[in-house]
């Protein structure tokens, strides 16, 4: 037997995520709060668009980029929802979901010794990629700033082998985003700079009180711009495996290179599902967006009555409280709100070392699931406030 393997993956680990939440699935007594999995189901009129696409047997390739009649509907959602605007001829690029254009983007923007400015902590799929790229993410550590990353903190790291600076609003873990002055600030910074900006707004459309913006929509950062969007989050759609690159024609033509001898091109019956849900709006998005808000208000609510200590969710459907006055980690806390509550929840250090000492509760569950979860973490948490104290 052949024992060889890429030395690099000696330093890639299964993500935190998908080990409580492979622990959960075994007991259906458990309270699972781990995944970023809407409870929703797809939108009626989407599946329907999927089985037409099946029926009309429209099962074979499509374009490496994907159907041009979805990439013209990106551009006009796109235009309509944030104000960008790109071709659909070469500056959009349909992807097998967001985790795949992230990929493809990194592989081909970075190089061996390339560095890549992470603000942290930060949804896992980004630094495995860049480290298999034999790049060198570069960390910034949000937490002293309300888990926001500014202008200054990113001068702060950059140097002649800077490559790129990933943004990731509204967040995973922790639901804080970025407003127009936050973004203009760093907009400001970087549009003199030969620096890629991967920007990552997949939850653009889960955002509560306030309307998402693009960095991409600011002059002179365009250029070097990599948007990533998708419709998982947003339409309920993270088993259909859409994912959405934009950027200028320079950058999207070599992204389908690499997209190209990956995966040829996206499902075209997901493809058609997408562009159903993209041209017919029928209230669903606006509808799951504000009931996710009831249930931020809810468990936002029950964790600080409760005693912990966490920011209010702005976007996405994530809370990152603190769980450091329990004397525990963050996976000896998991484990142990695992084995005597039966709730399922991530622990921090699975966005990197900067998340230890919080945990990831996930309301994507229904409110009947928030209410019994809520009322078990709190037993826990009085239980071991007790016991410290």
């Amino acid at each position: 037997m052949i024992d060889f393997m890429n030395p690099r993956l000696d330093s890639i680990h299964i993500s935190g995520i998908r080990k409580i939440a492979s622990l959960a699935e075994k007991d259906p007594d458990v309270i699972n709060m781990t995944l970023g999995q809407p409870d929703f189901p797809t939108p009626e009129h989407i599946k329907e668009a999927g089985k037409r696409a099946i029926d009309d047997n429209k099962t074979a390739y499509t374009h490496t980029a994907g159907m041009f009649e979805l990439r013209t509907a990106v551009n006009i959602y796109m235009n309509r929802k944030y104000g960008l605007n790109y071709q659909p001829e070469d500056e959009i690029l349909i992807t097998a979901g967001a985790s795949q254009a992230i990929d493809t983007a990194l592989r081909t923007i970075l190089e061996e010794g390339s560095e890549v400015i992470i603000p942290m902590p930060i949804f896992p799929g980004y630094e495995p990629i860049v480290k298999l790229l034999g790049a060198v993410p570069v960390y910034i550590d949000t937490t002293k700033n309300g888990f926001k990353v500014n202008a200054d903190m990113i001068k702060e790291k950059i140097t002649e082998r800077t490559r790129c600076i990933i943004l990731s609003y509204p967040s995973n873990p922790t639901g804080r985003t970025l407003n127009a002055e936050e973004i203009m600030e760093i907009a400001e910074l970087l549009k003199e700079k030969n620096i890629f900006i991967l920007s990552d707004e997949i939850y653009s459309e889960l955002l509560y009180e306030n309307k998402h913006y693009s960095i991409a929509s600011v002059p002179k950062i365009r250029d070097k711009t990599i948007v990533i969007n998708g419709l998982s989050k947003s339409h309920a759609m993270t088993g259909w495996r859409v994912g959405i690159a934009m950027g200028p024609s320079d950058i999207i033509l070599e992204m389908s290179k690499v997209h190209l001898y990956n995966t040829t091109c996206a499902s075209s019956i997901s493809q058609y599902a997408a562009l159903e849900a993209l041209t017919k709006e029928t209230g669903d998005v606006r509808k799951m967006v504000t009931e996710y808000k009831k249930r931020r208000d809810y468990i936002y609510s029950r964790l600080v009555d409760g005693g912990l200590s966490v920011y209010e969710p702005e976007g996405a459907f994530y809370l990152f409280p603190s769980i450091k006055n329990t004397g525990m980690t963050s996976m000896e806390f998991a484990l142990k709100l695992l084995e005597e509550e039966k709730v399922a929840v991530v622990p921090g250090d699975a966005f990197s070392e900067f998340g230890e000492g919080y945990i990831r509760i996930s309301y994507a569950c229904s409110m009947d699931q928030l209410v019994e979860g809520s009322n078990r973490i709190e037993r826990f948490i009085k239980k071991y406030m007790d016991y410290i104290a």
